[in-house]
C-alpha cells in the first residue's frame, strides 16, 4: 500500500468542519484525489458534537489551536436532592447517551444547503426535525404593564407564567384577543411588507442604517410594547437599538416565508443526532465512497521548520513548473499536492492572507445545559397536521436579566446588554436520554467572558424557575464557553473570502469562519462553491451528483433518511 507521501494529491483539506467536509465531498466527485486531515481525534471541527467523556476532555483543552476558549464545567448531578435519585431521568446517563454539538444552529427551510443535500444525494443518510414553537420571555414588570394597558400584548393564549409564545403567523395574531384591531392591522401590514423582497430596497434605502425599532414604530406604527416578538425573529445578537433595519427585515423575512415549505406550523429544523456535525459526518463518509482519504490526528506540522532551505518562510515549497506544492504534516510526512485547503484554526501561521489585512474579530459565549426534564410544555403541535417538534427557541429580550457589576460595570451595558437565545433540544434528536433536555444557550460577548456568563446563566436560571413541573426541572450538567470568528474584510466578496497564501504560493485557499449565530447562513455554501470552482475550474455543476454504481453496497440506500 502506497504510504500519503507517494501520491500527488490533487487537494489536501486541513479541518473536517462543516465547510471543509462539504468541499471535500464535491472535490471527490469532480475526479480530484483528496487527502482530507484533521488534527483533532473527532470529526466535525467547531461544528462536532461530543459525547461526555469527550466534551469534558475537550473543555479541558479548549483554546489551544482552536475558536474556543474560557470553557468552564460543572457536573451537578450529584447535588440532586435524595428524593430525585429514584427518577432516572434526574441522574446523568452513560456517556455515549449523550451528543452535544459545540455550535448548535437551525437550518431554515429555505437555506441554500438543503437543495445541495438533495442533489449530491446524501440526504438519504439525515434525518430532520421540526423546530416548533418560539417563546420570549416577559419578566413581571412587562406583564403587569401589558395587564394594565387596553391593548396588551401579545400573550393571552400563548402564555405559559413568564414565557410567552410567539405567534407564527396571521392566524396566531388573529386568534390573539389581546391585541387591539389598530395593532393587528399593523402587524398584517408588516408581515405583508417583510414577505415581499420586491418592496425591501426601497424600504432599506431610507431605513436600512436605522434601528429597526425606529422603523417599526415611525413607518408602521407598531408599538414598543409589540416589538420584542418580531426583533425576536431576527435573531440579532445585538440590543435594539443596535439592530439595524438591513440585518433584521430578511431574516424576518426568511422566517416568514420559510414556514410551510416542508409541513404547517414550522420553518426550521435541526438534524438528528448531533446537528450539523452530522452533516459533516454524512459528507465525510460520502466523499470516502468517492475516493477521499481521511486521517484524523494528524494536521499541519506547526513547529518551526529546521530546514528552511527545504520548506521556506511558508511552510511549503511550490515547484513552478508543476503546480505542485510540497507541505510537512505531523510527524515529518512531506506531502505533495496542487491545492491546500483550510480555515484559519486549521492551518499553520506560516499562511497568511494576501492582502495583508488583518481579519475582523468577533466573539460570542455559549452554554451547554442538561437537564432533568422532557420539558413537554415547550414542544405543543406548531398546527394541525404538524410533525411533532424536537426543537424550541426561548428568546430574553434586553433589560430582561439583571446582573450586579459591581462599581466598576461598563456603562454601555448598564443601559443595553445583549439579549440570550436558548434553543431547547428534546431527546427526540438523540442528544440526550429520554425524560431530559439539552439546552443550548448563546449571547453576544459584551466586553468581559464573566459577564457573558453570567448572563447565560442567569437566562437558564429564569427559564428553569418559570416551567410548571412538579417535580422542577433540575440543572444536572452544564459547561461555558466562548467562541471566536475571523470574518474576512472584504465580506461582500465571496472570492475574495476564499483567500491565498501570502508570497510564493497562490494555490493555498483560506476559508472563512462559519457564522456562529443561531441559524445557518447561505454563506457557508457559496465560500464552498468558490472554493471548489477555483480548484475545479471546469464546466460542472456543483454538488449535483448522479447515481453511483453499487450505491446500495455503499450505504446509501433510498429511504433510508428523512427530509
Amino acid at each position: 500500500m502506497e504510504s500519503l507521501s507517494d501520491t500527488v494529491w490533487d487537494v489536501v483539506l486541513s479541518g473536517t468542519g462543516l465547510p471543509q467536509s462539504l468541499l471535500a465531498l464535491a472535490l471527490s466527485r469532480s475526479g480530484k484525489k483528496v487527502l482530507h486531515i484533521d488534527k483533532n481525534d473527532y470529526y466535525g471541527g467547531a461544528e462536532a458534537a461530543l459525547s461526555l467523556q469527550e466534551v469534558e476532555s475537550w473543555a479541558d483543552t479548549a483554546g489551544e489551536g482552536s475558536p474556543f476558549r474560557y470553557a468552564t464545567l460543572r457536573n451537578m448531578a450529584e447535588e440532586i436532592k435524595p428524593e430525585l435519585e429514584e427518577k432516572s431521568s434526574a441522574r446523568l446517563g452513560f456517556s455515549r447517551a449523550y451528543s452535544l454539538s459545540l455550535s448548535p444552529q437551525l437550518i431554515y427551510t429555505r437555506s441554500n444547503l438543503l437543495p445541495a443535500l438533495v442533489s449530491s444525494k446524501v440526504y438519504r443518510q439525515l434525518e430532520f426535525l421540526a423546530v416548533g414553537s418560539w417563546w420570549i420571555y416577559e419578566d413581571e414588570k412587562v406583564r403587569e404593564d401589558a395587564q394594565n394597558t387596553e391593548s396588551g400584548g401579545l400573550e393571552a393564549a400563548f402564555s405559559t407564567v413568564s414565557l410567552k409564545r410567539i405567534p407564527g403567523g396571521r392566524e396566531d395574531i388573529f386568534a390573539d384577543k389581546s391585541i387591539d384591531l389598530r395593532s393587528t392591522r399593523s402587524l398584517m401590514k408588516f408581515l405583508k411588507l417583510a414577505a415581499d423582497t420586491e418592496a425591501h430596497a426601497s424600504i432599506l434605502e431610507v431605513w436600512g442604517s436605522k434601528p429597526f425599532p425606529d422603523f417599526l414604530e415611525s413607518h408602521l406604527g407598531i408599538a414598543s410594547r409589540l416589538q420584542a416578538p418580531l426583533l425576536a425573529l431576527t435573531m440579532s445578537p445585538n440590543p435594539p437599538t443596535k439592530t439595524l433595519t438591513f440585518y433584521a427585515l430578511p431574516r424576518i423575512q426568511r422566517h416568514l416565508t420559510s414556514v410551510g415549505m416542508f409541513g404547517p406550523g414550522f420553518g426550521s429544523v435541526i438534524p438528528k443526532w448531533g446537528g450539523l456535525a452530522e452533516i459533516a459526518q454524512v459528507a465525510c463518509r460520502a466523499g470516502a465512497v468517492g475516493g477521499g482519504v481521511y486521517v484524523l490526528q494528524k494536521g499541519f506540522e506547526t513547529d518551526e521548520n529546521p530546514d528552511q532551505q527545504t520548506l521556506g518562510r511558508e511552510g511549503t515549497r511550490l515547484d513552478e513548473a508543476t503546480q505542485v506544492s510540497t507541505v510537512r504534516l505531523e510527524g515529518g510526512d512531506e506531502i505533495k499536492t496542487r491545492w491546500i485547503v483550510g480555515s484559519d484554526w486549521d492551518m499553520p501561521s506560516q499562511f497568511e492572507t494576501a492582502t495583508g489585512e488583518e481579519p475582523v474579530s468577533d466573539c460570542v459565549s455559549r452554554s451547554i445545559t442538561i437537564v432533568s426534564s422532557p420539558l413537554s410544555q415547550l414542544f405543543p403541535p406548531p398546527a394541525e397536521g404538524a410533525p411533532p417538534p424536537a426543537g424550541a427557541v426561548v428568546v430574553f429580550p434586553t433589560g430582561t436579566l439583571e446582573l450586579e457589576y459591581g462599581s466598576d460595570k461598563p456603562q454601555i451595558l448598564k443601559a443595553d446588554p445583549p439579549p440570550v437565545y436558548l434553543m431547547i433540544h428534546s431527546s427526540d434528536t438523540g442528544e440526550c436520554p429520554a425524560g431530559q433536555c439539552v439546552i443550548y444557550a448563546h449571547t453576544a460577548h459584551p466586553i468581559s467572558y464573566t459577564v457573558a456568563h453570567s448572563l447565560l446563566q442567569r437566562a437558564i436560571d429564569k427559564f428553569v424557575a418559570s416551567i410548571d413541573e412538579t417535580p422542577k426541572p433540575q440543572i444536572l450538567w452544564y459547561l461555558h464557553y466562548d467562541q471566536k470568528r475571523n470574518s474576512p474584510a472584504t465580506a461582500d466578496d465571496y472570492d475574495a473570502n476564499i483567500r491565498c497564501a501570502k508570497l510564493s504560493n497562490p494555490h493555498v485557499l483560506k476559508l472563512p469562519d462559519m457564522d456562529p449565530g443561531l441559524a445557518l447562513e447561505d454563506d457557508l455554501l457559496k465560500h464552498v462553491r468558490a472554493a471548489w470552482r477555483r480548484i475545479v475550474d471546469e464546466d460542472e455543476v456543483f454538488m449535483a451528483f448522479g447515481e453511483r454504481d453499487g450505491t446500495e453496497e455503499e450505504g446509501f440506500e433510498d429511504g433510508e433518511g428523512e427530509m
